[in-house]
């Protein structure tokens, strides 16, 4: 049997029904009697438990993962308030499930839970895994942190993508599924083994401006200061504007233009996007992910146009990996900045369907807008030592399975 993979979405106000409808959409445009795999992505508008029931009910309770998101997004483009599922039928994979609780007492060790239980799952089944997916919640641990607690376990230059959950831009709560568990503050898992081809693009398009700055104190990520001074001055200096109106709101809405940006050592032109929050009156920034001390900072920049050219450029990247194995993807997964939906929006379409165009309209997609993004720097799997994984903001990644 060849791979076989469909997408069904759903609107309906019942929970339980919109799950099954969704899923059960899934399976029949798979053409398959019983999926081996259920992918799903939903708004926190429904009833999660109920959700997942009528997922299972439809799918015959197979193995599964997913998350709450900041919006979904397929084939058609993106949209809100549904629940879109992905059935996969494959007997050249095998999918293992993990799930690592408690992410505000320590990330890392529930990066390492979720880790070792898909490592566990596989092994004991006489399987290696070849990649990794994540759905970590950022809003009650950090995100970087996730990220270092499965290489922990996994290997310092193993393949790992993914999303964090969303919670359609309110920032209260997300929750995560494994298998029909429902779960919130964790980090849901899902490691992939057999034979299979796969490619992986990670752009983000922002350019920096200014000069660069040092970190001089942070805390986790909390931004304190930038070459001695209050963090808050590289945008008073190039914005010539007050602290005091750039508080809360403000500085979140500028920041989907002017983010901060993160030198990464070792790679010439590579920048980690961080999304500015929220300022405090002694002029300290928190962002969505770590500033680590010592880091080289930039403000950045970002239009439209960039942003649409890095995701075709990320595109492009991961295509060249199915065209050295002479492979033809069969499943997309799209893991997609919120803010980046918020910078588009009325046109976030545009950078979806550009996507599209180049790893194949016929390609089923499926993906959601995150509160964070995690792949290796460059999108780059094939040689070893240079596989190294990040977390991000504002940036798009996306994971092409195939045969």
């Amino acid at each position: 049997m060849t791979m076989k993979v469909g997408v069904g979405v759903s609107k309906d106000k019942n929970a339980s029904q919109a799950g099954y409808e969704a899923a059960k959409v899934a399976v029949q445009k798979g053409g398959f009697e019983k999926a081996d795999f259920i992918i799903a992505f939903a708004s926190p508008v429904f009833d999660q438990n109920e959700l997942l029931n009528g997922i299972k009910e439809a799918t015959s309770n197979v193995p599964m993962a997913g998350c709450t998101t900041a919006g979904e997004i397929t084939n058609d483009g993106p949209t809100t308030g549904s629940v879109s599922v992905m059935a996969i039928a494959a007997d050249n994979i095998k999918f293992y499930t993990g799930l690592g609780k408690d992410v505000k007492k320590s990330a890392r060790e529930a990066g390492r839970a979720v880790a070792k239980e898909v490592k566990e799952k596989a092994e004991k089944a006489g399987d290696s895994l070849r990649t990794f997916i994540m759905f970590p919640d950022v809003l009650t641990g950090n995100g970087a942190d996730a990220v270092r607690g499965v290489l922990d376990v996994l290997g310092e230059h193993f393949p790992i993508v993914g999303g964090a959950p969303g919670d359609d831009f309110l920032f209260k709560q997300t929750f995560e599924y494994r298998d029909g568990e429902l779960a919130s503050g964790a980090i849901a898992g899902i490691g992939l083994s057999g034979k299979f081809s796969m490619g992986v693009g990670v752009r983000h398009g922002w350019m920096p401006i200014g000069l660069p700055m040092t970190v001089t104190r942070s805390e986790g990520a909390v931004l304190h200061e930038l070459n001695g001074k209050p963090a808050i001055n590289i945008y008073e200096e190039y914005f010539g504007e007050k602290a005091e109106e750039l508080r809360k709101e403000a500085l979140a809405r500028m920041a989907i233009t002017y983010p901060l940006g993160i030198k990464v050592p070792d790679y010439e032109e590579e920048y980690l996007i961080r999304d500015p929050i929220t300022v405090d009156e002694k002029g300290s920034i928190t962002c969505a992910a770590e500033i680590p001390e010592g880091s080289e900072v930039r403000l950045m920049i970002g239009s439209k146009e960039k942003a649409v050219e890095a995701a075709q450029d990320a595109a492009r990247r991961l295509m060249k990996a199915f065209e050295a194995d002479n492979a033809t993807p069969k499943l997309a997964l799209v893991f997609n900045c919120i803010a980046r939906e918020k910078l588009f929006a009325q046109k976030a379409n545009d950078e979806i369907q550009a996507v599209r165009a180049i790893i194949g309209k016929d390609v089923p997609m499926l993906g959601f807008y995150t509160y964070g993004e995690q792949a290796p720097i460059g999108g780059e799997l094939r040689e070893a030592a240079k596989i190294n994984p990040r977390f991000y903001n504002e940036t798009i990644v996306m994971l092409a399975i195939g045969e």
